[in-house]
């Protein structure tokens, strides 16, 4: 079996490199915007007919939510031309695309948790244009996956658990939002499941469609900080003073302004995948037990 995988440097992108380079019986392609622009139609044409991969798995992705309130081209470009053409590439050679996609496709105002079938209704330019790149892949390319995530993070890149520690390393008190609430999800579990995704897709799985994976359980963001600070305690993170306490006050949205509106609501229902490729929810709280890794 041969992968394609584009957005090779973000979070998701190195955990499937590091995962594929453990699995000798996939060749797989990894390629970041260094190596293919995939905006570059010609570039993709060009690459994807001399590699001639079974499945093209896209990673890259814009992902500045505030920055995309003003640049719209670009976002647009990067989350919807982009996965356009790698799924015009894929469906030419009779390849699976698995595409990556965001809880900001809803607005976050439903009580409960979001199915694949729920209404779309994003309420920024980065919502508006993954959703795009959803539904351009899928007009694109009959053989897709579209995955839905919440709340990434992992040792590599930037996101919220790598903020946090950094910020404790100066500060002894912060403020976090109490009133969104979601799953946070483990980058290398996204990339697993991936994996299984394309291997079972190469193996004759016909469930393709749109599909939700993120973390258990739902906890806001207030929650989550805590439980962070409490396994970085637990593992001596803070070396120099191993029992460090940080003072997190719960905050509400209204007192944290962004450009972009966040959901209020991100948790996402995750039983379809289950039921279709046997793959469970991602286990968050362990994979911050090796919180070292992120400092």
């Amino acid at each position: 079996m041969k992968i394609l995988v584009t957005g090779s440097k973000g979070q998701v992108g190195s955990c499937l490199v590091k995962q594929l380079g453990q699995m000798p019986q996939i060749e797989f392609l990894a390629v970041d915007r260094e190596q293919l622009d995939i905006t570059d139609r010609q570039a993709i044409i060009k690459l994807v007919n001399e590699f001639q991969p079974n499945a093209i798995i896209n990673a890259a992705a814009y992902t500045a939510v505030d920055k995309a309130e003003k640049e719209v081209h670009l976002c647009y470009a990067i989350n919807r031309d982009g996965p356009k053409f790698l799924a015009q590439a894929a469906n030419r050679v009779g390849a699976i695309i698995l595409h990556i996609s965001t809880d900001y496709v809803f607005a976050g105002d439903k009580d409960g948790e979001y199915v694949e079938a729920d209404d779309v209704s994003p309420q920024g330019i980065y919502g508006e244009s993954k959703l795009a790149g959803e539904l351009a892949v899928a007009v694109a390319c009959p053989h897709h996956i579209i995955l839905r995530t919440a709340w990434v993070f992992c040792e590599t890149g930037n996101n919220f658990v790598k903020t946090m520690l950094r910020l404790a390393q100066t500060r002894n008190e912060l403020g976090v939002v109490s009133d969104q609430f979601g799953g946070p999800t483990y980058a290398g579990d996204i990339a697993r499941a991936l994996i299984v995704m394309a291997t079972a897709m190469h193996k004759g799985n016909n469930n393709y469609g749109v599909y939700h994976f993120a973390g258990l359980p739902h906890v806001n963001w207030h929650q989550f900080t805590d439980e962070i600070f409490n396994k970085a305690n637990e593992q001596n993170v803070f070396s120099n003073d191993s029992s460090k306490r940080i003072l997190v006050n719960a905050i509400t949205t209204d007192q944290y302004p962004t450009l972009a509106k966040r959901p209020a609501n991100s948790k996402l229902n995750c039983q379809k995948i289950e039921k279709s490729f046997g793959i469970k929810p991602s286990d968050w709280q362990a994979a911050l037990n090796n919180l070292k890794g992120y400092i």
